[in-house]
């Protein structure tokens, strides 16, 4: 039967039977034919819980016979039918020790050996070891020598894509093979917009296995024409495309709103990790996306417990620190509690202790669990456990004892002891921007006179530093910086530059918004200077207006 007929007729096919019914009616076939017919057996029958009818198949006459043929006349089949038919054995679960995959790995390993395998074969041979054998192969590392020979100008984007997976777990430490990487990586600059959802991700997940930070002109193509796929991209393949972003410190503005459209459309059929991974890059990344957040907290409420505690705390985390309340909160908090009274002692004590300091970040309160994290035993665990009592951590702890001093005046539970308190609490984000620092100053000088009538990065007792602080006496007149008696309102000047707020936002982040909360509620008079309201101001003696206005709103002429 003329090849082309049978693969017509054998891709028409949808069941094993069929199959065989239709092989019982060739008196005689190619070995590809053969290798063909073994693999389209194993697309219709394969699925992804594995062989959908073991026995059907595998005790099958006309199956036997032709497994049959393969061991034993191995040294006599194509190129293209050794390996076709080794992918299919793999793919349909046919034991590894055997006497049948052992022949057919012998011959295969020879002819790679030999040279006589082409790119396509090689590719083929690769994919049928990852799946067989994974990353402890040795024949990959043969297969990696001979693709450095071969002109990669002339491989198709599949191949391409094998590579990358095959360098992936053969690249140790060194680089023997980033030669190869850096041609390929050049090669596949030139095919990006060919490049399919799947094919896409797995390069840019074989990029970050490998390290490639300075393939940047690649990295950069790839995040730009992941953008059209999102809609198309299975959970796997986001995650990985995201991964990417964060690991490549890259941001697409289209990307953000393509995730905007697609999110909201798919939450409740989304998987649990790929919804986490959103959140991720969207925290990292600063990026406060209402339609997103708004997303995920419906899709948390109506489903939480298809989530791990991991996965709870990565899509509940970012909405304290990017201080955002959804419409829903009430009901996503509410939902919160209940998981946790159940699922308590699931949680890892840094996972709960970072989940329950974001919420407080957007005032709510866990005072229910608070007598459990400042338990003895609590702490113990969260000191056995990296990174241990570290700063962040003991920053965390104690700003959670100091929020619920402040703003639960009711709870009674027990108190942080003093040994598990910072002195100053430890700002990840939010460092102080020294240029807008520095401008303010300047104002301040010109508005002011003297250097003496105001302080910078001011310690206080309440473990926060004040960014700039001015003391007034009873009648409103401005005090010496480090005169301590009678001071009757202190000012704490927040000079909140852009790594305060969420991207492209005038949204404070949580932490810095919690830290002017407190300050507020620990008697200061906060004044917010953010930086989109003075980067326009030219000259000082408008910086000093500015700051007239917003710190003495109510009196004239005081040095302008």
């Amino acid at each position: 039967m003329d090849e082309q007929l049978f693969f017509n007729k054998l891709n028409s096919l949808c069941t094993s039977k069929e199959v065989f019914d239709f092989l019982s009616s060739l008196e005689v076939m190619s070995d590809t034919m053969a290798s063909g017919a073994l693999q389209r057996i194993s697309e219709v029958e394969v699925d992804d819980n594995g062989l959908k009818n073991p026995e059907g198949v595998l005790e099958n006459e006309v199956f036997r016979a032709l497994c049959f043929q393969f061991e034993f006349e191995s040294s006599k089949l194509s190129n293209t039918g050794l390996l076709n038919a080794l992918q299919a054995l793999i793919k349909l679960r046919v034991d590894p020790q055997s006497t049948l995959m052992a022949n057919l790995l012998s011959e295969a390993e020879e002819r790679l050996g030999r040279g006589q395998l082409t790119v396509k074969n090689l590719c083929a041979l690769g994919e049928s070891l990852l799946e067989l054998e994974g990353p402890s192969c040795v024949m990959l590392e043969q297969i990696a020598n001979r693709m450095q020979e071969k002109d990669i100008e002339k491989w198709s984007p599949r191949e391409m894509v094998m590579v990358y997976k095959m360098l992936q777990v053969t690249v140790r430490e060194g680089e023997q093979y980033q030669d190869l990487l850096n041609r390929l990586n050049s090669a596949t600059l030139n095919i990006v917009s060919q490049l399919s959802p799947r094919f896409t991700s797995v390069i840019l997940n074989s990029l970050v296995v490998l390290h490639q930070t300075q393939a940047v002109p690649l990295v950069t193509a790839l995040c730009r024409h992941s953008v059209k796929h999102i809609p198309y991209f299975t959970g796997d393949e986001l995650v990985n495309v995201l991964e990417a972003f964060l690991y490549f410190g890259h941001r697409e503005e289209i990307f953000t709103e393509g995730l905007e459209t697609h999110v909201p459309k798919s939450i409740f059929s989304m998987h649990p990790q790929t919804v986490s991974k959103v959140m991720q890059y969207c925290c990292q990344k600063m990026i406060l996306s209402k339609p997103i957040f708004d997303a995920v907290a419906e899709g948390f409420i109506s489903d939480a417990d298809r989530f791990t505690t991991d996965q709870i705390a990565g899509c509940i985390v970012p909405f304290g620190t990017l201080n955002y309340v959804p419409p829903s909160a009430s009901s996503l908090f509410r939902k919160l509690e209940t998981v946790l009274h159940t699922r308590f002692s699931h949680f890892e004590p840094h996972t709960l202790l970072n989940l329950l300091h974001s919420c407080v970040l957007i005032q709510r309160y866990p005072v229910n669990f608070l007598p459990k994290i400042f338990s003895p035993y609590f702490l113990q665990q969260l000191q056995a456990q990296p990174p241990g009592l570290d700063r962040i951590v003991t920053s965390q702890l104690t700003q959670l004892f100091l929020t619920v001093t402040l703003e639960c005046p009711f709870y009674e539970g027990p108190k942080l002891l003093p040994k598990y308190q910072v002195k100053a609490f430890f700002t990840s984000r939010s460092s102080l921007d020294v240029h807008l620092l520095k401008r303010v100053k300047t104002g301040l000088l010109y508005l002011l006179k003297k250097r003496i009538y105001f302080a910078s990065e001011v310690s206080t007792p309440y473990f926060y530093t004040v960014d700039i602080e001015i003391k007034l006496d009873e009648e409103g007149f401005v005090l010496p910086a480090a005169q301590c008696e009678e001071v009757h309102r202190r000012i704490a000047l927040c000079v909140d530059g852009q790594n305060r707020f969420c991207i492209n936002s005038h949204n404070l982040l949580g932490e810095e918004a919690i830290k002017q909360r407190h300050l507020q509620l620990l008697g200061y008079e906060v004044v917010q200077i953010p930086f989109f309201e003075i980067e326009s101001l030219q000259n000082c003696k408008k910086m000093a207006e500015y700051l007239h206005k917003r710190i003495f709103p109510h009196t004239y002429g005081l040095g302008c």
